[in-house]
């Protein structure tokens, strides 16, 4: 399993999804997993994401080969997950963006803690 379209197709099969299943469950069309097992496209962090999540499997061995397929991170916490997850989308926003977003956090935080306190 020299390549990412080979690791790919592994783990998929090993999970028992076809490329239909697959791509429905994570919300792409079929032919984005047929080029990623072809490799005939380079992957996008958030596919990547979605295939790591759903097989259960570990991102740096799906893309680079390293490590152990399954996701040693089944231990995590939710939090983290959904923390991992957040940083994940935030990171490619521009300084403005992100800045947006903490503050509307914020907010949100101060609102529910009123709202609980009442």
């Amino acid at each position: 399993m020299d390549t990412l379209g080979d690791r790919l197709q592994y783990a998929r099969k090993k999970s028992g999804y076809t490329q239909n299943t697959l791509a429905e469950t994570i919300g792409v069309s079929r032919g984005v997993i047929f080029n990623l097992e072809k490799n005939k496209t380079i992957p996008q962090t958030i596919v990547i994401n979605a295939i790591c999540r759903t097989l259960d499997i570990n991102s740096d061995w799906l893309v680079n080969g390293v490590g152990e397929m399954e996701n040693t991170e089944s231990g995590a916490s939710q939090s983290d997950k959904i923390l991992k997850e957040l940083y994940e989308f935030v990171k490619d926003l521009s300084e403005d963006e992100q800045l947006y977003l903490l503050d509307t956090a914020k907010a949100l935080k101060q609102r529910l803690s009123r709202n609980t306190s009442l």
